[in-house]
């Protein structure tokens, strides 16, 4: 029951965000059981909308709604599947591979058809679930998506300009980018910050100092 309500929690997330959109144009990288895809063509049906989605494994009988097309390819061939993008894109949603390198190549390509104040959607992001002592721990699970957390913040280090970055971080969570520029995306940028300064010592020194 918990994690059908963590999941309801994501799917209501992902409507609110983006149900108020007309004549919607969606990118859905990575099908599976069709759970996000049958939410993206509620949408589509209420919105005017056509959603094209990509899925190594044969998605297809997910649904024959004639707003949907699907690709079976790997999201990475882009000799396919960008010349089928006929409209700027309102939403990608990124949800397959989980790779920290893999996101950033398909972020970094499918970009460029975000129309100025189109989202991005990266889904697992959250290590939380999946640490010691959680219920549903997993060493890989918790490190993947803590790599690719700390991927999506170093390119946004690089990219402040160029995007809006906030984060949900109910189950696996989502980062949600939100496109303010039409500039080319920078490469990222790693996040640095000294933790050590003589001013934090000094600090640090009068903290441990016994109260008088």
């Amino acid at each position: 029951m918990r994690h059908h309500n963590i999941l309801n929690s994501k799917h209501e997330f992902l409507k609110k965000k983006i149900s108020n959109i007309n004549n919607i144009q969606i990118l859905e990288l990575g099908v599976a059981q069709g759970n996000s895809t049958k939410i993206f063509l509620e949408i589509c049906d209420l919105n005017n909308g056509n959603l094209i989605s990509v899925d190594i494994i044969d998605c297809s009988q997910v649904s024959n709604n004639s707003r949907w097309e699907f690709i079976k390819a790997s999201d990475d061939e882009f000799d396919i599947i960008n010349p089928k993008i006929k409209k700027p894109l309102d939403i990608l949603f990124i949800d397959s591979l989980h790779e920290p390198n893999h996101v950033k190549k398909v972020f970094f390509n499918y970009y460029k058809f975000l129309k100025v104040g189109g989202i991005c959607i990266i889904d697992d992001v959250s290590w939380l679930p999946y640490v010691v002592n959680k219920k549903k721990e997993n060493s890989y699970v918790a490190m993947t998506n803590y790599n690719t957390f700390n991927k999506v913040l170093e390119i946004y280090n690089s990219n402040i300009e160029n995007f809006s970055l906030e984060f949900f971080f109910e189950g696996s969570g989502y980062a949600v980018i939100t496109k303010k520029e039409n500039f080319k995306l920078l490469e990222e940028k790693k996040v640095i910050f000294k933790k050590k300064t003589f001013k934090n010592f000094v600090k640090n020194f009068y903290l441990k100092l016994p109260k008088k």
